[in-house]
């Protein structure tokens, strides 16, 4: 990033710059379908003549309203930004639209796994575009992307998902799988469906891509928008994913538990496996909130059991001091230390990705096996909570619900004003339109170097299990 400071600055500890600027910003590019779709139809925005309020200056964004993707800068240059800085459309309702509402057809389709607040963003999408754009044909699809060859479309109005956001789950079904991009866009060809709403993780929004671009190459009148969904929070760009929030408040009372059962045996260690397939944001903010965690194993830092500064010799030091110990672990921690079949080595679900084994079930047994060796005449339990479907199954809290609806709404706003192939979501606090393709490629990794993880090696005090 250049920035432009005045002559002769010389900054001292106390003084501030001043007349920073920016030389030019890199704005991402996001499909509109005008891009492709011969002189479409315009529409003044019916929020207009919404008899309820009366939309304000400065209500509608224009394509000069941008968010910055990075906004904290070092300005001795010794860690360079990109430059040009990266930007994004800012989201938010347009005061020209290309649908006509009378004749939107809009679906609905949550695919993989379950997630805290599916049912508030189904929930939302439907009051959005009944109440602020007067759509009447919204529809859901049944089962994830099966569901758009395989089922009929169910029809939705707010009277009918009025108590969703309630519930835990998705009561449009989901499943794993199932992609099969021809039928897939011919069903939404057939059905004359001309907006698209995919909730769902990383391999969902990588067939919103084929999806889109499908749709491109056949020059369809349609939007399609991913609404990204993981409880790993491992979704990249956005600040965070909906339904994290949920999952730390649940993964502390897993926490908790360990902690009573771990305090109430002699030599007691309460071990908690928690979500995280790659990344280990769960597993380290569930550590910092609930302070009763002794050690935190994530995907991203290697950690080895035996010898000098290993897992065992820590937790030994631990029980000598306090009499117990809790473990918390990340489902994708330690997988390569768990001996495979070769079998097991090729495992993959209906999305692809690799079937991981049970780490939590594999270091509870090497605990005692360790302590039957060094220690075999003494006392140990290892009590092992596994709540990985207790937490993806619950309704979203109050911040995730309200996440949610500002999710779907900033969704509608984008798909009404003729932009496709997006993804709408929070960075820094605003909510921004993304290209689907970045979305579907980015990764949200835990950053070891970074300040979160230090946090949470003074709340542990555990090793660093760097071999020496």
């Amino acid at each position: 990033m250049a920035l432009s400071l005045p002559e002769d600055t010389n900054l001292t500890t106390h003084q501030q710059p001043s007349n920073l600027s920016f030389s030019s910003i890199n704005l991402r590019n996001i499909s509109h379908l005008a891009d492709y779709v011969s002189n479409p139809n315009t529409y003044t925005n019916p929020l207009d003549q919404n008899s309820f309020f009366h939309p304000s200056d400065g209500f509608y964004i224009t394509h000069t309203d941008i968010i910055l993707r990075q906004i904290a800068h070092d300005l001795s240059g010794t860690f360079s930004p990109p430059s040009p800085p990266l930007a994004y459309l800012r989201a938010g309702p347009r005061k020209q639209i290309f649908y006509d509402p009378k004749t939107t057809r809009a679906a609905i389709v949550t695919c993989g796994g379950l997630c805290p607040g599916m049912n508030t963003v189904i929930r939302e999408l439907v009051v959005g575009l009944w109440e602020l754009y007067g759509v009447r044909q919204i529809y859901g699809i049944q089962a994830g992307y099966r569901g758009f060859y395989s089922r009929e479309p169910v029809e939705l109005s707010p009277k009918m998902v009025h108590k969703w956001h309630k519930r835990g789950g998705t009561v449009l079904e989901t499943s794993r799988g199932g992609f099969d991009l021809n039928k897939i866009v011919d069903a939404i060809q057939h059905h004359g469906f001309n907006q698209v709403y995919i909730i769902g993780g990383d391999g969902t929004m990588r067939g919103a891509v084929k999806i889109f671009n499908e749709i491109q190459q056949r020059k369809l009148h349609v939007g399609v928008v991913g609404i990204p969904k993981t409880v790993d929070n491992d979704v990249g760009i956005i600040d965070r994913s909906f339904g994290f929030q949920t999952a730390v408040e649940m993964a502390q009372q897993a926490i908790s538990a360990a902690h009573v059962e771990a305090e109430s045996a002699v030599n007691g260690i309460g071990l908690v496996k928690l979500m995280g397939r790659s990344t280990g944001h769960i597993a380290l903010h569930a550590t910092l909130s609930s302070r009763d965690v002794d050690c935190c194993l994530i995907p991203e830092t290697e950690f080895y059991m035996d010898g000098k500064g290993g897992l065992f010799e820590f937790l030994e030091n631990r029980l000598k001091e306090n009499g117990h110990a809790v473990l918390v672990v990340a489902e994708g921690a330690g997988q390569d230390m768990i001996p495979r079949t070769d079998a097991q080595k090729e495992e993959r679900d209906e999305s692809g990705n690799l079937v991981f084994l049970d780490v939590g079930s594999w270091m509870k047994s090497e605990l005692k096996k360790w302590w039957d060796r060094d220690h075999p005449d003494e006392l140990f339990t290892v009590k092992y909570i596994d709540p990985t479907y207790m937490i993806r199954a619950v309704p979203a809290n109050a911040t995730d619900n309200l996440y949610c609806t500002l999710l779907a709404h900033s969704s509608i706003h984008g798909v009404m004003a003729g932009y496709t192939g997006f993804v709408c979501g929070p960075i820094n606090g605003y909510y921004a339109y993304i290209p689907l393709e970045e979305v579907a490629q980015a990764k949200h990794e835990v950053d070891t170097r970074d300040h979160k993880w230090a946090w949470v090696r003074s709340v542990t005090n555990q090793p660093d299990f760097g071999k020496s």
